[in-house]
């Protein structure tokens, strides 16, 4: 699955292969209104709405691709799972 990992991207640009994902647990992660909120290193931060892939998730389970400024993690790119 590693080639369908590098074509990812979302309007950040590309999200890079699937080991610089992280899995997220469905406690770490929800949707309200319309937008994500994603728990990284123990910190709430909100999706940007041009982070989310688009299209199936393959892989299932809620993955986040993070980058860190000033010291907090940030979602370069963000695929929801199906929860439940």
């Amino acid at each position: 699955m590693n080639s369908w990992y590098e074509s990812l991207h979302s309007g950040k640009g590309p999200c890079c292969d699937g080991s610089d994902a992280k899995r997220v647990d469905d406690a770490d992660w929800e949707a309200k209104d319309g937008h994500y909120r994603v728990r990284l290193d123990g910190e709430w931060v909100d999706v940007p709405n041009e982070a989310v892939v688009d299209g199936p998730n393959r892989a299932g389970r809620t993955m986040v691709w993070p980058y860190y400024l000033d010291g907090h993690p940030k979602p370069r790119c963000f695929m929801p799972g199906s929860m439940g």
